[in-house]
């Protein structure tokens, strides 16, 4: 294990230096670690900022201290960096699928209780999931059968998905709040990219995505699951760790409710209310299409405002946390350039339990569209 700090200024107690279920799991197959990347304090905060530890610079900017994403800041710049092929990382809300997105690389939302989170800080035990960052997804699919319980062998899931091919998939687009928050520029993108899309597949759908818009509803102020799971678990394990935590953490943490609040028990149930309609969204789709960022990384100094800060977070958030609260399994890949030169991401959004079907159909994009050095070239910062 390592020394932990969950980026605070502070060393967590011991027990949370050794090494988590999916740490020990690579080293088993014989991965070596190199070291730890930068993360948002606790793993609250999508936009990547850390005044603790500094933020990392998105490599996509070579003038201006562009945000990474969060809460996994360091994961996605650290692989253009070089200094690692595999860049580990948790998904509460999006902390895997956003720095993806922002960094252009390859990030996946396991479904939910796929793999254990032993020995991971926790952030929601409602919505926690664990997970990695590659700068491919073939790569990524490696990365999936070398820890995956169910494989043995990435070679082994490695063919076997390769099998599928696009013709045979059928793809929807959710009509929601979502597309219309999204900038100009990358909705245009997006379209392009989903127009020479359905070329290739069995076809493409428009469906009702209203269920998306109403979960989101579940990671804003008093209905904020996160908040008051996060609140809880500081409270019962590190009591003094909220004083020392920057404002643009704490304060959203202290907005959680009490464990026995009843807004916080109908919050959950509307959490599970809504998981069981999500597989309504896939009667004539086997994969969703959705934006894996709607605005491009401001740069920093902007942020230094709370309220901007919340502005950006909450933009940041609105493609990814619907699909963790709808129970859903989700891949963000890299498509493209906005108007600042900065990554657009897409995401293949699956229904919970298929994350080898989804991999598959993000494999099968790859191979058809090219990986990130082809439809987005080199980063200017590396």
């Amino acid at each position: 294990g390592l020394p932990t700090f969950a980026g605070t200024s502070r060393q967590l107690p011991e027990k949370w230096s050794r090494d988590a279920w999916l740490v020990a799991r690579l080293c088993e197959a014989g991965a070596i670690t190199v070291g730890k990347t930068h993360m948002v304090e606790m793993a609250f905060g999508a936009v990547g900022i850390n005044p603790n530890w500094d933020t990392p610079r998105n490599p996509w900017d070579d003038k201006v201290h562009r945000i990474p994403g969060g809460s996994s800041s360091g994961a996605g710049v650290s692989l253009w960096e070089g200094s690692a092929l595999i860049a580990l990382g948790s998904d509460t809300g999006g902390s895997i699928r956003i720095p993806a997105a922002l960094t252009g690389t390859v990030g996946q939302r396991t479904t939910r209780g796929r793999w254990p989170t032993e020995g991971v800080v926790p952030l929601s035990h409602t919505f926690d999931t664990v997970g990695a960052l590659t700068r491919n997804v073939e790569d990524y699919v490696y990365f999936f059968g070398c820890v995956d319980p169910q494989w043995g062998a990435p070679q082994d899931l490695l063919e076997r998905l390769a099998a599928t091919e696009l013709k045979s998939v059928r793809m929807a687009l959710p009509q929601c709040g979502i597309w219309d928050d999204c900038e100009v520029d990358i909705v245009d993108r997006l379209n392009s990219v989903i127009s020479d899309l359905s070329g290739h597949i069995r076809n493409l759908v428009e469906i009702d995505g209203g269920l998306l818009d109403d979960a989101f509803e579940l990671s804003l102020g008093r209905r904020a699951i996160a908040s008051t799971e996060c609140r809880a678990f500081l409270e019962s394990e590190l009591p003094e760790w909220p004083d020392i935590l920057h404002p643009i953490v704490r304060t959203r943490i202290q907005q959680g409710l009490r464990p026995d609040d009843p807004e916080y028990r109908a919050a959950l149930a509307d959490h599970r209310r809504m998981a069981n309609e999500a597989h309504n969204l896939f009667d004539d789709a086997d994969i969703l299409l959705l934006p894996g960022n709607i605005i491009s990384p401001p740069p920093v100094t902007e942020l230094a405002d709370l309220d901007r800060y919340g502005e950006a977070n909450a933009a940041i958030l609105r493609p990814t946390y619907p699909i963790s609260v709808l129970g859903l399994t989700a891949i963000s890949i890299p498509v493209g350039i906005d108007g600042n030169g900065m990554p657009i991401g897409l995401q293949l959004v699956a229904p919970g339990g298929q994350d080898e079907a989804l991999l598959a159909v993000a494999l099968a994009v790859e191979r058809e569209f090219g990986a990130a050095t082809q439809s987005l070239g080199r980063p200017p910062a590396v």
